[in-house]
């Protein structure tokens, strides 16, 4: 028993290990989320940056694809903001770029900034370039299946809307609803006006008798 829980263990171990290293490099690549989203909406993405090498990231620049359109960024401690537009005013890269030391090696940073999404339903593409201290560029632009993929948000046709009242909802009068306290009180009062009046009635009823 021990020699086949001894040869398991001889597999299965480095087995675990290499499917961890795989994932972690497979994972380590720049990023946009959400992977889904609708037509027509002004969605929040999310820009992950890891750090891949043993120098670090200084800049990042990432192409809006076709139809997207780049509303506005959230501000980064340490960060700039720049972007590239076109003739009409649409953002057409958008890029962050350290003032600092950017990001080291075995650490990642998120950009936030919100996009309003085409009117049709598409597979939006992001290509990205990182780009390290010691020059080097890595370009994020192949399909899923590459060294190199990029990202993909798959924009769907909107199912539902939300729902705002056109009309305001009909006034209608009514009385504040009573409190606890006042339901006690007006419940504790009617048997006191009840033992009032049998009093009442009583003494009356001994007067006409006396």
């Amino acid at each position: 028993m021990k020699k086949i829980v001894g040869k398991m263990s001889r597999i299965f171990i480095p087995a675990v290990i290499s499917l961890f290293l795989f994932s972690s490099i497979a994972s380590a690549h720049v990023t946009v989320t959400p992977n889904t989203s609708t037509t027509g909406a002004w969605e929040t993405y999310t820009l992950k940056v890891p750090v891949e090498k043993n120098v670090a990231t200084t800049k990042v620049t990432v192409k809006a694809p076709a139809g997207i359109e780049i509303m506005s960024y959230q501000p980064v401690a340490g960060w700039k903001y720049s972007a590239d537009k076109d003739s009409s005013g649409k953002v057409r890269t958008f890029t962050f770029e350290a003032t600092g030391e950017g990001i080291q090696a075995g650490q990642f940073q998120q950009f936030v900034f919100v996009a309003k999404n085409p009117d049709k339903a598409t597979k939006a593409a992001w290509d990205a370039f990182q780009y390290y201290k010691d020059g080097s560029v890595v370009e994020w632009t192949g399909d899923e299946n590459s060294d190199s993929p990029h990202s993909i948000t798959d924009i769907v046709t909107a199912t539902s809307t939300d729902h705002h009242d056109s009309q305001p909802a009909a006034h209608e009068d009514k009385k504040p609803a009573e409190t606890t306290t006042e339901k006690s009180k007006s419940n504790n009062a009617l048997p006191i006006a009840a033992i009032a009046i049998s009093a009442v009635a009583l003494v009356l009823s001994l007067r006409k008798r006396g």
